[in-house]
């Protein structure tokens, strides 16, 4: 049975940082195109940043608001993608789900402090 679940989310200061993880099992992971997104209160679910499979080398994508803070990797040997976020805002608060496959997790929540 596939399966998507993330973990990482958590309490930060501005400025600080955190690593979200987005396991997949049960779907050929090493083709897949996987994307993280978030929905804070009140606004709806917007893209964050993706992966996209290529033959010879992987390809990815961000939103405007976390370019050059953010960053995507996938790591097949756990089939695992990590969203790496740097320097976090205030605005970054919300609840970060992965979509693998067309399968949602169920999200994990990120809270920044000012």
């Amino acid at each position: 049975q596939a399966q998507v679940e993330e973990s990482g989310g958590g309490s930060v200061q501005a400025g600080g940082f955190l690593r979200l993880s987005c396991v997949v099992s049960g779907l050929p992971f090493n083709s897949l195109d996987v994307q993280w997104y978030r929905q804070a209160p009140r606004k709806e679910r917007e893209f964050v940043a993706g992966i996209y499979y290529s033959w010879h080398s992987s390809t990815t994508s961000y939103a405007d608001s976390v370019k050059d803070r953010f960053f995507i990797c996938r790591h097949d040997a756990k089939n695992t993608v990590s969203l790496q976020m740097n320097n976090v805002k205030p605005d970054d608060t919300a609840i970060y789900y992965c979509k693998a496959g067309g399968r949602w997790g169920q999200g994990t929540q990120v809270t920044v402090s000012s």
